[in-house]
């Protein structure tokens, strides 16, 4: 008796894979794989020409979901409107705690990480590490609320920066 697993996912789908991003589904189909057959979710990130093929089986263990819904993004909006909270811990361990965010995939924490960054021109200048951080999670942010909403990635970013601003 051969296991058929349910996934939520269709071609054409959009889904956000923790360690790269918003990427859209091509295909789900079965593919011949070192002798045996696989259920693969073929996922293309047109931004950093890549394809990901995550099994089916798999899809849980890899952290692949969704799109987040409507209340989600809200809830990262409004961390954004908040005041941002810097700890005066050492730059590495704050780095590494901002890439840990970043890569949970979670838009509530990836926010945070774009608020506490997020430098107005009347600020000293950020750092090459800290600009590099902040892009990503900009980049991040911005790309599942374009996805989210159907509109153009320059158009999110100006929202969100907007938003930043405004506070």
């Amino acid at each position: 008796m051969v296991k058929v697993i349910k996934h939520p996912f269709n071609t054409g789908d959009y889904v956000v894979y923790p360690a790269h991003g918003v990427g859209k589904i091509s295909d789900v189909a079965k593919h011949k794989v070192a002798g045996s057959e696989l259920e693969l979710v073929v996922v293309n990130f047109d931004k950093d020409r890549m394809t990901l093929r995550v099994p089916v089986s798999k899809i849980g263990d890899s952290g692949l979901r969704a799109l987040a819904n409507e209340d989600t993004m809200n809830g990262a909006i409004e961390t954004l409107k908040g005041k941002a909270k810097v700890k005066r811990t050492m730059w590495s361990r704050r780095a590494q705690e901002y890439e840990t965010k970043i890569n949970s995939g979670d838009p509530v924490a990836i926010a945070e990480v774009v608020r506490d960054l997020h430098r107005n021109d009347n600020i000293a200048e950020q750092s090459y590490s800290e600009r590099q951080i902040y892009e990503q999670a900009l980049g991040r942010l911005a790309s599942e609320y374009a996805a989210l909403n159907g509109v153009e990635n320059s158009k999110a970013v100006d929202d969100i920066t907007a938003i930043l601003i405004a506070r």
